[in-house]
């Protein structure tokens, strides 16, 4: 259904859509823009649509789909949500996060419902519409914009009613509060030593063929454009030339892309063709995150021991996170990616002997576990900074729960249902659950912080908020056993009486938490155990270069 007429006027729509190839960093550059419109005193909202039939990325595979990033009020969503958080701050939901399951599943139970009274259900009009309606969820009162990403690339058949609905959008709201923003790759051919447009041309052309003219064109390349390359897109994609903007290939960070963009005037573009009520620029406290980021003051090695230490969007969050440490701590964080099964066959003295720091990230199942095991218990016999996070948690219970407890074969129950020592088991409300999608518990829960812990010298405070995504919990019948072993648990949920946070007060720094507190931390905002972790690794290299090498 159409928007109302009083619709117009208020919330204005940036739409960015991507050509050529996939991978382009559509979603950096939709933050970016958030970010830069944030300087300028604007209320932002970011969102992504996801073509592929899946309900949530919650049950795909990390290889196909990279990490689950969650919500505070529990959605399992596209892992370019954390972008979008980290460099606007701007609050993410359940609205933020649409895949084409989600909206055929709307219009589907909408159908069996009556709610069409028996109209012939077809892409267009009811499909598109409810993609209107999920686009139009976030442009409630005080948003100035709204910047709405879709994935895949233009050309991809299952994303042309996304692109239907964009074309809509312009007829409903005003072309006037309406924005296209195409990123597209503009290849450079080695061999011959030239950039090349043709691509592009090719990828805007079937915009227009949609129904869509972009008012901006992107340019991905490794090459910064010359003045002749961007007039030649500018001419045969009919844009002007102050809106071919380059996004060349970034150095050091990705947190470089907003600047790159204020050079090329992006900012003052969106705003004068969008007549957005903007201030003067304000980056607040982004100069000096750069200047952490490109001149430290130390340097350490952290080591992630996972079960895909080889993919990068696995566990972006967290090494986003460990960088945000750094940042704290202006310091430079060597992220060493260590696959769990190398530190079980190797030996975990082999792989972390030297490094500064040892994480252990959340997962699933029974792969690649005694790897983990190896990796907490050589932390903890070494005196090196360790930091679990949920499975994490779970391999440091279970780690201390057999060799310092004594309690043999202790386990948790995904992993060894039948185990005598289960000092990890099922949460009670996931005991009855069949489906896998969306039924874990997710988002975020309050936690209590106990005073003169690890967790509450970071936290400075004894009440928390932090986001979840698991099934299994510790079992409190082990808790006297653990506290008499010299564990403390420093975090409860105390609605549920659950174990939230697990430290060993002996130790130099090892804290295991069960929730995800990478999705909470910003470049200018590091988590507070990040940066706690962080500062302990920077400690920890400075008494190795100082004193006897470890064994």
């Amino acid at each position: 259904m159409p928007l109302e007429k009083q619709e117009k006027g208020r919330t204005k729509f940036i739409f960015v859509t991507g050509g050529v190839v996939s991978s382009l960093g559509k979603g950096i550059t939709a933050a970016s823009l958030g970010m830069l419109l944030k300087c300028r005193g604007l209320s932002v909202r970011l969102q992504k649509f996801d073509p592929y039939l899946n309900i949530d990325p919650g049950t795909m595979n990390p290889y196909q789909h990279g990490e689950v990033y969650v919500t505070d009020d529990g959605a399992e969503t596209d892992l370019d949500l954390g972008h979008y958080e980290r460099f606007t701050g701007a609050p993410t939901s359940r609205h933020s996060n649409y895949t084409s399951g989600q909206i055929y599943h709307s219009v589907l139970s909408r159908e069996r419902e009556g709610g069409y009274l028996g109209q012939t259900i077809q892409l267009i009009p009811h499909v598109t519409d409810e993609i209107k309606e999920s686009i139009c969820r976030l442009a409630r009162p005080g948003v100035d914009v709204v910047v709405t990403e879709i994935g895949g690339t233009v050309g991809d058949i299952e994303g042309l009613p996304f692109m239907e609905a964009l074309r809509q959008m312009a007829l409903d709201v005003g072309r006037e509060n309406v924005m296209y923003i195409h990123v597209s790759l503009v290849p450079y051919i080695r061999a011959a030593g030239e950039v090349k447009t043709k691509p592009t041309q090719h990828s805007v052309g079937r915009l227009r063929e949609i129904g869509i003219v972009p008012d901006v064109i992107i340019c991905r390349t490794e090459k910064v454009l010359t003045k002749d390359v961007k007039t030649k897109i500018s001419l045969f994609c009919n844009v002007p030339p102050e809106a071919v903007i380059d996004e060349p290939d970034v150095n050091d960070t990705i947190y470089e892309v907003p600047f790159i963009f204020i050079e090329e005037g992006l900012d003052k573009l969106i705003i004068d063709r969008l007549a957005l009520p903007a201030g003067k620029r304000d980056l607040g406290p982004w100069p000096e995150v750069m200047e952490a980021i490109r001149n430290p003051e130390a340097e350490v090695d952290i080591a992630v021991v996972g079960k895909y230490g080889e993919l990068q969007d696995a566990y972006k969050s967290i090494y986003e996170a460990i960088d945000h440490g750094g940042i704290a701590n202006r310091c430079r964080t060597n992220i060493r990616r260590i696959l769990a099964k190398d530190a079980a066959t190797e030996g975990a003295g082999a792989l972390l002997g030297d490094v500064d720091g040892i994480l252990i990230p959340g997962g699933f199942g029974s792969r690649d576990i005694e790897g983990k095991l190896e990796a907490v218990r050589y932390a903890r016999e070494h005196g090196i900074p360790f930091f679990g996070i949920c499975l994490g948690l779970q391999c440091a219970v279970i780690e201390f729960a057999r060799n310092v407890c004594g309690l043999e074969g202790a386990n948790t129950t995904e992993i060894a249902p039948e185990t005598a020592n289960p000092v990890i088991c099922l949460l009670e409300e996931q005991e009855n659950v069949r489906e896998m999608g969306g039924s874990m518990r997710l988002g975020a829960y309050p936690c209590e912080v106990k005073d003169g812990s690890k967790a509450h010298e970071a936290y400075r405070t004894a009440h928390v908020s932090e986001r979840h995504r698991h099934r299994y919990e510790f079992n409190n019948a082990y808790r006297q056993c653990f506290e008499d072993g010299g564990a403390l648990f420093s975090g409860i949920n105390s609605e549920r009486n659950l174990v939230e946070i697990f430290e060993i007060p002996t130790h130099p720094w090892f804290v295991g938490c069960q929730f995800h507190p990478e999705f909470k931390s910003y470049p200018i905002a590091p988590h507070p155990l990040f940066r706690d972790f962080v500062r302990a690794a920077v400690v920890a290299g400075r008494k190795k270069t100082q004193g006897p090498g470890r064994e």
